[in-house]
């Protein structure tokens, strides 16, 4: 998985998908046998045919044979009358025969419909990737046990999804996809998110920082409704002033564009004060001191 620098560009950049997308998937308390939950693990990885079976191509025939591996199919739960139903639906497949029992077991013979190599080989991946079960956007699950219950880690994320599958706890689940968690679940949710990643990013590499600059982050990315990133295309990019805006990056793109709108800065921030020399609007800078020398009273004789 991610972690350090790179994660914490991730969540200050609001990614729309992380680079190593992961799921802590928590299961119900009255789920307590192993064998429920490696059944909820299966229902949750995505499964293609390609992994419980090998794809050959048949060139002589123009054709596509499936040879289904039987440890595979009993470890994932699918029997081969499912398997030939599934077939039925793989786009570019006319028909699906089962060839005579071999030493393995049967074979599923899928016809070409054009007498194309090219055609041919493109039923071939299509064949193989065609999805049997699972969740998609999830290829991996492996299970764990915590405590007195169960935890599913899983490489790839699918929140919504995940969260109507009824024996798993909604309360408990995460992801660590932050733009997920705000579609899903709503902008207090993914500011939430946005303080424990960053913390825990943090926490890990031996840093400690005051968890109030991180809620202050998070406020600043959420405050507006939706996930924003800090940077040109973020926050930074949609500041008033120009010349902070010129301050942060692309100092020329930014001068020469407000150059032509004939953009105005009316200097009321820390940065634009300190580029053009005078005080900041801040402290002694926010109030304007004049100084009235006191009249001396005329004493008569």
């Amino acid at each position: 998985m991610t972690l350090g620098l790179p994660r914490l560009i991730e969540i200050v950049d609001a990614r729309r998908v992380p680079s190593t997308p992961l799921m802590e998937i928590h299961i119900r308390e009255n789920v307590t046998s192993l064998d429920d939950v490696k059944q909820i693990a299966s229902e949750i990885e995505e499964t293609s045919l390609g992994d419980i079976s090998d794809v050959e191509t048949d060139i002589t025939g123009m054709r596509v044979l499936v040879r289904p591996d039987p440890d595979k199919m009993k470890e994932k739960r699918i029997t081969l009358p499912d398997l030939e139903k599934m077939l039925q639906k793989v786009k570019g497949v006319e028909k699906i025969e089962r060839s005579e029992e071999e030493e393995n077991g049967p074979v599923f013979v899928a016809p070409s419909e054009h007498a194309s190599y090219r055609r041919l080989q493109k039923l071939v991946e299509t064949v193989k990737n065609h999805k049997i079960k699972g969740v998609d956007g999830i290829h991996r699950a492996i299970i764990r046990k915590r405590g007195s219950g169960f935890v599913i880690y899983t490489e790839g994320s699918n929140l919504s999804a995940i969260l109507e599958m009824e024996k798993v706890d909604p309360t408990r689940t995460k992801t660590n996809s932050i733009q997920e968690i705000y579609e899903v679940l709503g902008i207090e949710a993914a500011r939430n998110s946005i303080i424990g990643e960053a913390s825990d990013t943090l926490r890990d590499q031996g840093l400690t920082v005051d968890i109030r600059h991180i809620m202050l982050v998070s406020d600043i990315m959420t405050n507006d409704g939706d996930v924003k990133a800090i940077g040109r295309h973020g926050i930074s990019g949609r500041k008033s002033s120009v010349l902070a805006r010129a301050a942060f990056e692309i100092t020329s793109t930014h001068l020469l564009r407000a150059g032509i709108v004939g953009e105005e800065d009316r200097l009321d921030g820390v940065a634009e004060n300190v580029i053009v020399g005078q005080p900041i609007t801040l402290g002694t800078g926010a109030v304007n001191l004049v100084y009235q020398p006191q009249k001396s009273s005329k004493r008569g004789k």
